[in-house]
């Protein structure tokens, strides 16, 4: 059979619920607009074709929303049998009309992108190439920096300690978390912990939207000194003005952008010049196919790109930017997956797998909460 002539004979919708081994907390626990966190529900969707070829991608929810990305999933998945899977982009818009009246972000488009990532790992294992490859990578290995060791609900000792191994395992940057309601607690903890670093590990923050622009304008400032790679969500992550003005007034990097989930979102930070670092999720905003054009907007306007989660993923759209990107570490996703990345030096580098590089695990299997499968009439 041709290439031009396959078509998807079956798709499976799948929801995993991953516990994490301690719940987390982090600014938004703090204020108490959330409460720790303590699993991660996981939507997959395996595509498969007469030709016998198969795609998985990936999508997920904290805290809330994964039953209702999977009720959207099982539904519009009916809609790609009997179509070839080659072309993603026509078939992105063909689910995204099926859905059309619950919108074009939020949970619908997240469950959306667990098809569209599927699409594109298929596409490149019909090519017998990396992801990245199949979209032109500029790099085999990209810039990381590890966020889950950096926590509110740890200690600045525990903290230390996390970077410490962190850094030993090969990754080459360390995020903590900051926006406690006291200020100057941050402070202390961001000191502590570039003292422990030294001058020469790149170091990020984090607030998750917990400041108003008063206290991020107030401490942005004092963070200079600190010789942040970025700040990351100051602000609330709707609030363009606000860091549009931030991104003018402090020297450190202002990022922004993990929370959104169209292009649409993004567009306004980029317009009005509100992010110095742009970090899309590409299961937030749809998947590979709209994650892309959000690439394109922000190599015009010279951003820089980090994107959010899912290094999985993200490793190879990081790759195929012009710019020198940073991607996030977590191993969170770890026990889904029979594959690891390879990260040593600073750096996270690309398989010569074809796709994603990534099979499911038999831990994915066990923790599955829910299955749908549609198939081509016989």
């Amino acid at each position: 059979m041709s290439a031009s002539s396959d078509r998807i004979s079956s798709v499976t919708v799948s929801s995993a619920t991953l516990p994490l081994p301690a719940p987390i907390s982090d600014a938004k626990v703090f204020t108490g607009r959330q409460r720790p966190m303590s699993e991660v529900a996981v939507l997959f969707a395996e595509v498969r074709t007469e030709a016998g070829l198969e795609g998985v991608g990936f999508s997920y929810s904290k805290r809330a929303g994964g039953p209702a990305q999977f009720a959207h999933a099982r539904e519009v998945a009916p809609d790609l049998i009997g179509e070839d899977p080659n072309d993603i982009g026509r078939l992105w818009t063909k689910l995204v009309w099926a859905g059309a009246s619950v919108g074009r972000s939020g949970a619908a488009t997240q469950a959306l992108a667990a098809f569209d990532i599927a699409l594109w790992d298929l596409k490149a294992k019909r090519a017998n190439l990396p992801l990245a490859k199949l979209l032109g990578a500029h790099r085999d290995s990209v810039r990381c920096y590890n966020t889950s060791g950096g926590f509110l609900h740890e200690s600045i000792g525990q903290i230390k300690d996390n970077a410490t191994r962190t850094l030993e395992s090969g990754v080459g940057g360390i995020k903590i978390k900051v926006g406690l309601p006291d200020s100057a607690e941050d402070l202390r903890r961001v000191a502590a912990v570039r003292e422990h670093l030294g001058d020469g590990v790149p170091l990020m923050v984090d607030a998750n939207q917990q400041w108003d622009r008063p206290t991020a304008m107030r401490v942005g400032r004092a963070l200079e000194e600190f010789d942040l790679v970025w700040i990351e969500e100051p602000l609330d992550a709707y609030d363009v003005p606000g860091h549009a003005e931030l991104a003018r007034a402090l020297t450190t990097a202002v990022a922004s952008g993990e929370m959104l989930t169209s292009v649409a979102e993004h567009y306004e930070l980029i317009r009005a010049g509100a992010v110095d670092v742009l970090q899309p999720d590409a299961p937030r905003v749809g998947g590979i196919t709209q994650f892309l054009k959000l690439a394109t907007l922000a190599d015009h306007h010279h951003l820089q790109l980090a994107p959010h989660f899912a290094m999985e993923i993200h490793v190879h759209l990081a790759a195929a930017y012009p710019r020198e990107p940073w991607v996030e570490h977590f191993d969170w996703l770890h026990p889904l997956f029979d594959e690891r990345l390879d990260i040593r030096d600073g750096r996270m580098h690309l398989s010569d797998r074809p796709g994603l590089g990534v099979t499911l695990s038999e831990q994915a299997r066990a923790w599955t909460v829910e299955t749908a499968s549609v198939d081509a009439p016989r």
